[in-house]
């Protein structure tokens, strides 16, 4: 059996460093966990990075997810489509922009919730949004998306009298992405640029 190291003092056999069955079953559930019409649980708390606790959030981490997906997510993607994409009304009404077919262009999440060991293999700091459910990273096609969608972010703010913790614009090397987070309370409205 392949042995793996933790630090100096611990090793584990594979199977223990590894996901156990139950947290990767825990996980194949969160994946149809609706948060909200078009985002899901499996969606904001998926990784690349491989950990025994499976990255599996509080009850806590959830309610605050739900509050970013529905409360301001949701208003992202409705107003992103119907100014830059085509879309169908919520009323049902025919797709906006001319065309037949429903074609939403769909917000995409590139990290949401992480956990202690998952943030510390991110390179996340210490004190991150992300560890409680109050952030996501919001995938972007380029940096007039991302000023995009920081804009409407920021015209829902203003608009709903309601306010965000962070809004950083980020990029490294050609990817670009969007860090937004929300919290229960003491929100700072902290708006960045982290070009690299």
């Amino acid at each position: 059996m392949k042995e793996v190291s933790i630090n100096e003092k611990i090793k584990l056999s594979e199977h223990l460093a590894s996901p156990s069955e139950a947290a990767l079953s825990q996980m194949s559930k969160l994946n149809g966990v609706r948060l909200s019409p078009h985002f899901t649980l499996g969606e904001v708390t998926k990784t690349k990075h491989k950990t025994a606790d499976g990255n599996i959030p509080s009850h806590v981490a959830i309610e605050n997810l739900k509050n970013i997906c529905e409360g301001w997510l949701e208003d992202l993607r409705y107003s992103y489509n119907m100014l830059y994409g085509e879309t169908t009304p919520p009323d049902g009404t025919p797709p906006m922009l001319g065309g037949e077919k429903d074609t939403e262009i769909p917000v995409i999440i590139s990290s949401g919730y992480r956990s202690p060991e998952v943030n510390k293999l991110a390179g996340g700091s210490p004190n991150s949004n992300h560890l409680t459910g109050c952030a996501v990273d919001i995938r972007c096609m380029g940096k007039e998306q991302m000023i995009r969608y920081a804009g409407i972010l920021l015209d829902i703010a203003d608009g709903t009298r309601r306010d965000f913790d962070e809004l950083i614009l980020e990029q490294r090397g050609n990817v670009c992405w969007l860090h937004f987070a929300v919290r229960p309370k003491e929100n700072r409205r902290r708006i960045a640029f982290d070009i690299k």
